[in-house]
């Protein structure tokens, strides 16, 4: 039997108004739910509000999976899975690599699965999708034949769930180089030990956008693997890409390699030291990139964040003369786009510099968003020109 948890009249409304999650403060009566379970969610009268995954640890204690009843079996993940890879196959183009689930934005919340090439790469975040690994990895090789499927359920989100980190080789044989193509070239990755999943696909759009509009000598800031600097050098005269970590660095430049791309250096720098260092000595760009890591990862750091954002961009834009390009990110979830705007714009007035948008973008469309969870839309990104 389902066991059923009652929620308050406040936790029912924020069902209604779309958004799927439940937290502690408006559960009334957990019954007999145990950790990962299936669960009923049930009003003060008794009443079906839909089926959810229950934690028994996380503030957010019940993620909504239906919200009509259902039973949450190989035939429903299956439904769920084949429906997430039809939207990328119509979304995602000239790319072997993409974001094949999206937790809530495919309802299947706490589930993220990267494809790279014939190789999947797995998160179970939740105490209710760890519960369901064993099916939902069958099913993935089931659906999709990869050539072997790679948990990477090491997310410091999993400490919420009481879950220990997890990450090696579930199905087949991964290798610690996997070569793929996005966007016209050559990408190589390690599953195992990469960034994320092994990648950053979610600018893979966002890449392809900036070389638009890029020119002349440019500056590629936080440029991990180099995305951004090896989709530039093809419009610039040359591209310097920087990042403080020799281990992202070595990758670029394998990167850089496997293109014949001849235009772009790779200096290991602490960012803000180079840019610093640089508006120090006058150095003049063309075009910068600005892709930092999340500095606001919760809200009580959002002050201590736009500090930090508004510090890079201002010496950015004082480095960027007429015509100059600046491309800005922030992947900070409780930085909204309006903030970036806001900060961008008084850093510009400070600088002396009247800049005019080019662009407002946001994360890859395989990374989609949903209208009522604002949580699904984290991934900010500004192309600007100087006036």
């Amino acid at each position: 039997m389902t066991p059923r948890v009652r929620v308050s009249a406040r936790g029912l409304a924020r069902l209604r108004n779309g958004h799927p999650w439940i937290y502690s403060s408006d559960v009334e009566d957990r019954g007999s739910a145990a950790p990962g379970d299936v669960v009923e969610i049930a009003g003060a009268r008794g009443h079906s509000a839909g089926i959810a995954h229950y934690s028994s640890t996380s503030q957010i204690t019940l993620r909504l999976l239906s919200s009509e009843p259902a039973t949450v079996d190989r035939a429903f993940l299956a439904r769920r899975l084949r429906a997430a890879a039809s939207l990328r196959q119509r979304l995602v183009e000239n790319s072997e690599a993409c974001r094949l689930v999206y937790a809530e934005a495919d309802l299947l919340p706490g589930l993220i699965v990267d494809r790279y090439g014939p190789h999947l790469s797995v998160q179970f975040l939740t105490q209710g999708m760890e519960r369901l690994k064993p099916q939902i990895t069958g099913l993935l090789g089931e659906l999709f034949t990869p050539a072997s499927i790679v948990e990477r359920s090491d997310s410091p989100s999993r400490r919420h769930e009481g879950l220990e980190p997890a990450a090696g080789v579930l199905e087949g044989e991964c290798p610690t180089d996997v070569a793929f193509r996005m966007n016209g070239l050559v990408w190589h990755s390690n599953p195992l030990t990469g960034q994320k999943t092994g990648a950053y696909l979610d600018q893979r759009e966002n890449y392809a956008a900036a070389a638009r509009y890029a020119h002349g000598e440019a500056l590629d800031c936080f440029t991990c693997h180099g995305g951004f600097a090896l989709h530039m050098a093809g419009r610039c005269a040359n591209v310097e890409a920087v990042d403080s970590s020799a281990a992202a660095l070595a990758l670029a430049e394998q990167n850089r390699r496997a293109n014949g791309v001849e235009n772009v250096r790779f200096t290991e720098a602490n960012v803000f030291d180079l840019l610093s260092g640089y508006e120090a000595r006058r150095r003049r760009f063309d075009t910068i990139v600005l892709d930092p890591p999340a500095f606001a990862k919760s809200k009580s750091a959002i002050d201590g964040a736009l500090r930090g954002y508004k510090e890079i961009n201002l010496r950015a834009l004082k480095m960027l003369g007429p015509n100059g390009v600046l491309v800005t990110c922030s992947c900070s979830h409780h930085v909204s786009e309006a903030m970036l705007l806001e900060l961008l714009a008084a850093a510009s007035l400070d600088a002396g510099r009247t800049l005019r948008v080019l662009e407002r973008r946001s994360q890859s469309s395989d990374h989609p968003v949903l209208l009522t969870v604002p949580e699904t839309l984290y991934l900010k990104c500004l192309i600007v020109e100087v006036v």
